[in-house]
Order: structure tokens, then C-alpha cells, then sequence
């Protein structure tokens, strides 16, 4: 068996409890690729640099020359593909970009998966059939046949036009996919130069490239390799959160005897892990969102425990004694074997359902129904509390209040929260905004906008006057107004954040959720501000600027931090966070008539601007996007000249910088572009249409070194790549295959 990553290994685990057919939902025709040849020339294109073409040869049924040729004959240059393992990291990338050409069972081919092995991938990897659009387009199966003088022809042509457009960048390997990765794993156990200051509470972040299914499987899945622990310490994160399935890592005892297979590995990987960070001064955290609902069979001779329907899933019931006692059990069993587990981080209200409370759904229990929302939360996360500090006195609750949203619930909750534990909520909810003339509050996942909001401050305030600690939820690096960088440059607009949570005086912060766990020097900001709580935004500003680019340097850079900031002030901020373009921006294609397809959630953006706006008008929301293009584009040329001034040992650094900051200009530019090229073809104005599709050429000719140079790029922990360089050629062999279908329309 290939090798895989963690998430794909616990699924052999796992899969016998899920036994889950592969889901389907609607089954609408799959999308087209009109710019290829063919659909065998798409397939081959799309996973060239991904996958072996002895792989693909086998998926379509013919011999690994055949597939060579195909490559070669429209302009692509030899590659090896990724080994096994490595294809195993990005799977969720090959999925993607398969899902519109491949059925199901050359899928399972093409991923080396077992059908058990995808269904469970499908449902508990961060929702990736919801993200996927929780349906699969009908595939027929793809069979090699030999390309017709027609496809030969087109090949012809678009490596013509590929050599005409990239000439020998083409053939320059750059970086391969997850270079970062390796770089933090080969780096050898280090002394650091700074530990996180004494007396600082918890700093915490994820994983940069972390699995969010089951990273405890072995011994090098969790995302944290030394390398990237001294750095995060470095810049002043003292602790690090991972996603766990708590019955994966305990026993069920006599109620619930299936759970707990492979326990003993995880918690061997977890001691070491825990050992691992503490010699940086780091804390490690556990994430629970439990207790998991369970498949229906299981409640076959527990009907009684059986609460809230979920499809083929129901919740375990918490107002049966014992579920909370195996609940309270196994986080005890987890504290005791893995001593200096900094603690767990709850989600009680949303993301999985877990308890019959948790969806809003609490009526449908003939139990639960007969107790308010806020018992059986604040219950849940008691007995969590109850277990881990019976496990281990030093660990600490940090319990997020995700899903709170009644305000009297959430009141009630916070009031009945056990009194050693943090409340958590996050800063900027609910916080005003107005762009382009349209008003909105914030939900979540906002740089732009800057915290805390009025609720944050309300429910603080409520959590201090019931003796909580508090803590803060935060973006300080990137967030799903543009993910598919590893940070967002708007230093102003961190700082002032940063700024206004030392003046609340919360008691920790948690720096990002599955995203935004970089290391870069927007986490010195917040390190700045933890050790000196009275520092003002432009001392801590010079001081950062200076450590990264140099004395000479660091005004050059603080214009630039000030244009970015007044620059993202303008985003669109909205549903776009989810649905929006932003994240492929100039990799997601044009389509000359409308799909028919809805976008999904940080997944398949479509052309579906209606979805992409939110509550903007089209016209605003793309000309709020222009603004932010427009003033990022303005905030760039002082950035160069500040990395021209950078001395020797900082220049890489700030050449990266640079990279990061041009490829989030292009994002933004591309976003306004494709939501004015929708608006154009709605109208029937062919000539906007063709200058646009231009423009969209130009951008992916403009990123494309980009992302040969920097393997960050693209690359999102819990969606892997969104794109890949070649993925930007394709981007420029449709915008032209469109105009041309727009001439001949004439």
C-alpha cells in the first residue's frame, strides 16, 4: 500500500465503524473543458505535475509513452510526478481537479483509495463534500483512444501558444509542491533565539500544512516538524493546536468497546509531539468537537442513547450519564498518558454535530428537549473540564463560543462555565463595517476590519464577571479573505488589532484557525504587544520593519504596510470569504456561457458572482475589489525599493516578501476582472468580454513565476494546493479559446 497521510490512515481504522457508501447528491453533467483537445489531453494536462504518467496511464487504460506523448505534443515538459506519499498530502488538490472528469471508480484508481477510504475523507476532512458542492457531476468513464487529426491539430496550437506566452519559463522546474514542508523537516533541532516571554498567556496557532483529519497517526503527521517550532517560537507563539477525534485516542470502556482502536500509536506520537514543542516553550492544544456523532448502526443496541438525526449519522445523546461519563473518562485517559498537554480547545455549537444541542436542534431529543441549549453546553464542556484537570491540574479548557449565537443562551453558557477555564470568542464579530456604501457587520475571518467588535467586548465582560479567563480568536497572518497566500502584508491593520486586545486585556489569543499558521513577521507584531502591553503601533511597526528588512530599509516598508492597510479597508468583505474567486484567483477559468453551477464553500468558485457578492451590488462588489487592487498595486513599489536596500542576510527573506505581496495583488486585480467579465457576458458586451479575458491573461502570465519560485503559493492547509503553476497556463489556453469562441460568434 502506498504510503499515506495521516487522515488516510486512520480511515483503515475508522472506515469499518463509517462503512459509508461513497456520496453522491445530485449528479448534474460535468463541466466541459472545450479549450483542450479532448478529455483525455485535460486529464493529462491537469495532473501532469502531480501525478506519474504510469499512474495516469493506468487510470484510462493505456501504456505510461502514450501518456508522455500526449504531454508533449501540447508543450508540457518532462516530470516525474510526486511519489506516493507526497500525492497522499495533496489528494485533496488531485480530487478537485478530477472531480468534473473522472466517475467515482477512477477516482478511487487515480487517489490509490479504497471507496470505504473516500467516503470517510469526504465527510470528516474539514467537509470536503460540502466544499466539493455536495454533489458529483456525471463522468463518463475516460479511455485512452488515439487523438484524432482534430486533436492533434489543437495540441499543436496550444503549444504554439504556450511557448509564445511562457518561452523557456516552461521548462524551469522551481519549486515542487510542499518544498516548504521539507524544508522545515530537514531542518536539524536548534537552540532559538528568543523563548516566548514568562507570564505571557496562551499564544496559539496550527499547523501551516497540518492534517485536520487525524495527524496523530504517526510519527511525523502532526504538522510540526522543529523547523517550524522554532521559528512560530521565534516570533512568540507559546502554543499549537491540533485536530483530534477523541475516541481514537482513548477506550470506550464497557459501553462503548469499539472505540479506542490505535490508541496506544496516537498517544506515543502525542508524548512526543508534547516533548518536541515543550523544548521550544511551546504548549501543545487539542481541538475537540465531541462527542462525534456516530453512524445509525451504532445506536442499534443503544437506542437510548441516540439523540438528534443527522442523514445517516446521529448525535450521542449527553443527557445519557454515560456518554458524558465515557466523554469525561477519555479526556481524562488522554490528560494522565500524555503528561504537559497544554490542554483542549472546545467547539460545542457548530462545525460536527456533537451534542443535541449543538445544531440548534435540541426540540428533536426527548431528552434534551426537556433542558435549555446553554445546560447542555455548559455540561459538555464541564465534563471535559472535569476530566482533563483530573488527568492533569495544569491543563487548561479554553472553551470558544462558536454557534452561541442567542444572546441569553450564550449569557446563560458563559455563566455556567467551570471557573479555571478561558472563554474564548472571536475579536472583530459583529464589528461595523461600510464598503462602497453598503453596511454589513462582520461574522468572522476579517483583517480587514478591525476588532473587537461590541459582542466580543460584551461576552468578555460577562466571562470576567464569572471569574473566566478570556481569549481571543484572531487572523493575524491570513484569512478567507485570501488564503491561498501564507499572510496578508496589512501591518497597520494587525497592529491596531493588536493593539485594542491589550487595551481589553484578554488573557490569551488564538492567532488562526486552520489557516494563517506561518511563520512571519506579522506574528512578531502580536509577540511585540504580549510583552508590552503599552507599546504604541508605530514604535512596534519601525522596530518590525527594521528586524526584517534593515534600518536603511524600514521606511520603505512602512509605506508599503500603509498602502496594503488602506487598501484592504476596501474589501468586499461577505459571503466572498467562502464562495468568492479570491482564493484561485487568476487559475479559476472563464466559462463563455454560464455553468449553471453554484459556488461552493472555499472549493469550486464557478462564475457564480451572484453568490461571490453577498450583499453588494455587482458593480460594487467588483469595483471594491478594484480599490483594493488599485491602492495594493500603489503600496508595491516602496516594497521594492525597500528589498533592494535590505542588507545580505535579509535579503531572501524580503525577497519572498515581495513574491507574496505581488501574488496578492494579482489575486485582487483577478477578482474585479471575473466579477466585471460575468457582468459583461450577462450584457452581451463581447468587447469588454475580450478585453477582459486580456487582462486575466496577463495576471496568469504575472503569477506564474510566482508560484514556480514559491511553493506557498496556492497552498491552503486544509484544501492543499488550490492551484499550480500550470494551472495558470491552462487559465491563459481559455482565455484565448473564449475569445476566439467569442469572434467566431459574431
Amino acid at each position: 500500500m502506498p504510503a499515506l497521510p495521516p487522515l488516510l490512515l486512520a480511515v483503515a481504522a475508522l472506515a469499518a465503524a463509517t462503512d459509508a457508501p461513497l456520496p453522491s447528491g445530485p449528479n448534474p453533467p460535468a463541466l466541459a473543458a472545450p479549450h483542450f483537445p479532448d478529455r483525455l489531453h485535460a486529464f493529462v494536462w491537469r495532473n501532469w505535475e502531480l501525478v506519474p504518467a504510469a499512474k495516469l496511464a493506468e487510470v484510462v487504460g493505456t501504456s505510461p509513452d502514450r501518456i508522455e506523448a500526449a504531454a508533449a505534443s501540447m508543450g508540457l515538459p518532462p516530470s516525474p510526478g510526486l511519489d506516493a506519499e507526497a500525492r497522499s498530502r495533496v489528494y485533496i488538490t488531485i480530487l478537485r481537479r478530477n472531480w468534473h472528469l473522472l466517475p467515482y471508480e477512477q477516482l478511487l484508481t487515480l487517489l490509490d483509495m479504497t471507496p470505504e477510504r473516500l467516503a470517510f475523507a469526504l465527510r470528516e476532512d474539514d467537509f470536503l463534500f460540502i466544499k466539493l458542492g455536495s454533489l458529483k457531476p456525471h463522468c463518463e468513464p475516460l479511455r485512452y483512444a488515439e487523438p484524432s487529426p482534430e486533436a492533434i491539430d489543437r495540441a499543436a496550437a496550444i503549444k504554439a501558444l504556450v511557448a509564445g506566452r511562457f518561452g523557456e519559463a516552461l521548462q524551469e522546474p522551481g519549486e515542487p509542491p510542499l518544498a516548504f514542508r521539507r524544508r522545515w523537516e530537514q531542518a536539524a533541532p536548534r537552540e532559538i533565539a528568543g523563548r516566548p516571554a514568562a507570564g505571557v498567556g496562551p499564544r496559539i496557532v496550527s499547523s501551516y500544512f497540518g492534517t485536520y483529519g487525524d495527524g496523530l497517526a504517526e510519527p511525523d503527521g502532526d504538522g510540526f516538524p522543529d523547523g517550524l517550532l522554532a521559528e512560530l517560537a521565534e516570533q512568540g507563539v507559546n502554543g499549537v493546536w491540533l485536530h483530534v477525534v477523541l475516541r481514537t485516542l482513548a477506550p470506550g470502556g464497557p459501553d462503548f468497546p469499539e472505540f479506542g482502536d490505535g490508541r496506544e500509536n496516537r498517544l506515543a506520537n502525542l508524548r512526543a509531539l508534547v516533548a518536541r514543542a515543550g523544548r521550544y516553550g511551546i504548549k501543545v492544544y487539542l481541538y475537540l468537537n465531541e462527542p462525534r456523532a456516530m453512524p445509525l448502526d451504532f445506536f442499534a443496541e443503544r437506542p437510548e442513547m441516540r439523540g438528534v438525526l443527522d442523514g445517516d449519522h446521529a448525535t450521542m445523546c449527553t443527557s445519557d450519564a454515560r456518554v458524558r461519563s465515557w466523554l469525561g473518562s477519555a479526556v481524562e485517559h488522554v490528560a494522565r498518558r500524555v503528561p504537559g498537554l497544554g490542554g483542549v480547545i472546545t467547539i460545542t455549537a457548530s462545525e460536527n454535530y456533537t451534542s443535541c444541542a449543538s445544531h440548534g436542534r435540541i426540540a428533536e431529543c426527548p431528552r434534551c428537549s426537556k433542558r435549555t441549549p446553554a445546560e447542555v453546553i455548559a455540561e459538555v464542556n464541564s465534563t471535559i473540564d472535569a476530566g482533563l484537570r483530573a488527568g492533569d491540574p495544569s491543563a487548561r479548557l479554553i472553551a470558544w463560543d462558536w454557534g452561541w449565537i442567542d444572546p441569553p443562551q450564550a449569557a446563560a453558557t458563559i455563566a455556567a462555565l467551570p471557573r479555571d477555564a478561558f472563554f474564548q470568542t472571536v475579536s472583530e464579530w459583529d464589528a461595523p463595517l461600510d464598503r462602497g456604501g453598503v453596511k454589513s457587520t462582520v461574522g468572522e475571518y476579517a483583517l480587514s476590519v478591525v476588532g473587537p467588535g461590541e459582542r466580543a467586548k460584551l461576552r468578555w465582560g460577562l466571562a470576567k464577571a464569572a471569574g473566566l479567563k478570556t481569549s481571543a480568536k484572531v487572523q493575524i497572518n491570513a484569512t478567507w479573505e485570501l488564503a491561498t497566500v501564507p499572510s496578508i502584508p496589512v501591518f497597520d491593520l494587525v497592529a491596531e488589532t493588536c493593539r485594542n486586545l491589550a487595551d481589553a486585556k484578554v488573557d490569551a489569543m488564538m492567532l488562526g484557525w486552520s489557516l494563517g499558521g506561518c511563520p512571519s513577521p506579522q506574528l512578531r507584531v502580536a509577540q511585540a504587544f504580549a510583552q508590552d502591553p503599552g507599546a504604541t503601533t508605530a514604535a512596534v511597526l519601525d522596530r518590525v520593519a527594521a528586524d526584517r528588512y534593515g534600518a536603511e530599509a524600514a521606511p520603505d516598508a512602512r509605506r508599503t504596510w500603509s498602502a496594503f492597510s488602506r487598501a484592504f479597508r476596501e474589501y468586499p468583505y461577505g459571503g466572498v470569504v467562502y464562495t468568492g474567486p479570491q482564493h484561485m484567483g487568476p487559475a479559476n477559468l472563464p466559462f463563455a456561457e454560464p455553468t449553471g453551477y453554484r459556488a461552493t464553500m472555499v472549493g469550486f468558485p464557478y462564475d457564480d458572482l451572484d453568490a461571490w457578492r453577498g450583499p453588494y451590488p455587482a458593480g460594487v462588489f467588483a469595483d471594491q475589489f478594484g480599490k483594493v487592487a488599485r491602492g495594493w498595486a500603489e503600496g508595491l513599489p516602496a516594497l521594492r525599493e525597500a528589498v533592494a536596500k535590505s542588507p545580505p542576510g535579509l535579503r531572501a527573506a524580503a525577497e519572498l516578501d515581495l513574491g507574496v505581496a505581488e501574488a496578492a495583488g494579482l489575486h485582487f486585480e483577478s477578482a474585479a476582472n471575473q466579477a466585471l467579465f460575468v457582468m459583461a457576458r450577462g450584457t452581451g458586451d463581447r468587447e469588454a468580454m475580450a478585453r477582459l479575458l486580456d487582462a486575466e491573461a496577463r495576471a496568469a502570465v504575472a503569477l506564474y513565476p510566482l508560484a514556480r519560485r514559491d511553493s506557498r503559493l496556492g497552498f491552503e492547509a486544509s484544501n492543499h494546493y488550490f492551484y499550480r503553476p500550470l494551472d495558470l497556463v491552462e487559465k491563459v489556453i481559455a482565455c484565448e479559446d473564449v475569445k476566439a469562441r467569442l469572434t467566431a460568434g459574431r
